[in-house]
């Protein structure tokens, strides 16, 4: 294992900034450059990297010109949604492994893109895609793999979360989602519940998604927003914004599963990931905290409705061994702590020189639902195919790698048995 990694980071908006602070955190790392095209952001960056660590960072407005360094190990990309692939390609043929954030990708091309940059390179490419390590999923990943909801049958998911001020005011905090609604019509966002139902399907890994077809309801939440928090006359008020305010896809599995992602950012309501796994003993149900399982769960026979059950006990008895550990050493970070593992993950596999539990097609089919999803409902909702970025490797993979972080098995081998 090397004992330490050189990491630059470009792009060091909001989420930028939070991240390579959390990256600093992670053992070993040294972030020797930083690179924003706005030069007030790319100077906090050096200044976070300064305070934290004592050392200087080089600070970079073009990322080409970071790229050309040839004392980094990596880079990770939290730029604007239509950047991560450009970057990440230029990245892998410059000879960096490459991290980027989450979004939805432009085209199906730049997915193709990042794939055979990765073959032909050898570098990796991976999805920091947190919410595969957040407490919740990666306990229900362990009972799917004990079996306890039986054959995986139907998942759902999506991101529900009311975004309006950060949309809306996007010129002037200098966001790229206002930019997407303005001009695009899809599953926008769709890796952050997509990314721990693909794992829990085994997607890549003996099956994949075959088909996928979407619709868009009308756009009025922006609209209603500006008009009651900036007044008469902004220009955005009666701004025809392309984006539906609820969108809906649906995917069909090779296997038979159907997955239903809904997006939902523009109109009021409390923060949800809507996540439901649904097999042939039980679901769980993320909103309501709850869960259903035959035979198991405190019912009253004559009660032809059944009844829920809450889900904390369940979670503590299915703990994933990975939380238990990480509640024994202290959880800590961003959005509940899955930031600190998803980072740790990506620099534990630089580190080991080794694959990530992420991969470049997983990275590649998450982030080709935006695109597919806009095709599918420019053409009224009609199913359009999904590629398959593994050319028939998802048929026979080589084995995935085992160890700590993994998100194709739980790898129980790798923990203390007493945490």
């Amino acid at each position: 294992m090397k004992e330490t990694v050189r990491i630059g980071v470009i792009g060091l908006g909001g989420r930028g900034r939070g991240m390579l602070g959390e990256l600093l955190g992670c053992e070993g790392v040294i972030v020797p450059a930083v690179c924003d095209k706005y030069e007030d952001r790319a100077r906090e960056g050096a200044a976070i990297v300064l305070e934290k660590t004592g050392q200087p960072a080089d600070v970079y407005l073009d990322y080409h010109a970071l790229l050309a360094r040839e004392d980094l190990d990596a880079v990770m990309c939290p730029t604007t949604w239509i950047t991560h692939a450009r970057i990440a390609v230029d990245a892998m043929r410059a000879g960096k492994h490459v991290a980027i954030e989450i979004g939805g990708a432009a085209s199906i091309e730049e997915c193709w893109q990042m794939v055979r940059a990765s073959e032909e390179t050898g570098k990796f490419c991976m999805l920091l895609e947190n919410c595969c390590y957040d407490r919740n999923e990666m306990a229900i990943f362990n009972m799917v793999k004990q079996g306890v909801f039986g054959e995986i049958i139907h998942m759902q998911g999506g991101y529900q979360h009311d975004l309006r001020d950060e949309i809306c005011l996007g010129r002037e905090n200098r966001h790229g989602r206002l930019y997407n609604f303005q001009h695009r019509n899809g599953e926008l966002y769709p890796t952050h519940q997509l990314g721990p139902i693909s794992k829990v399907l085994g997607i890549n890994r003996g099956n994949r998604y075959i088909a996928l077809s979407a619709m868009a309801s009308k756009s009025r939440g922006l609209n209603e927003w500006t008009r009651k928090h900036m007044g008469e006359g902004y220009d955005l008020n009666d701004y025809p914004f392309n984006e539906g305010d609820v969108v809906t896809t649906m995917l069909r599995c090779a296997n038979g599963e159907t997955v239903v992602l809904t997006h939902d950012c523009s109109l009021p309501r409390p923060y949800s990931r809507g996540y439901r796994v649904q097999g042939t003993k039980g679901l769980y149900m993320e909103d309501g905290n709850a869960i259903f399982l035959e035979g198991v769960t405190k019912d009253d026979p004559g009660n032809w409705m059944h009844a829920w059950e809450k889900f904390d006990a369940y979670r503590d008895e299915y703990e994933h061994p990975l939380w238990k550990q990480y509640r024994i050493d202290g959880v800590h970070g961003g959005h509940g702590g899955m930031d600190f593992l998803v980072l740790s993950a990506f620099v534990e596999s630089l580190r080991l020189e080794a694959a990530p539990p992420i991969d470049v097609y997983d990275t590649a089919a998450w982030m080709a639902v935006t695109v597919l999803s806009e095709q599918s409902i420019a053409i009224g909702g009609a199913p359009v195919p999904f590629p398959d970025f593994t050319n028939g490797m998802w048929i026979d993979r080589a084995p995935f790698r085992r160890g700590v972080f993994c998100l194709d098995d739980v790898c129980t081998e790798f923990f203390d048995k007493e945490s």
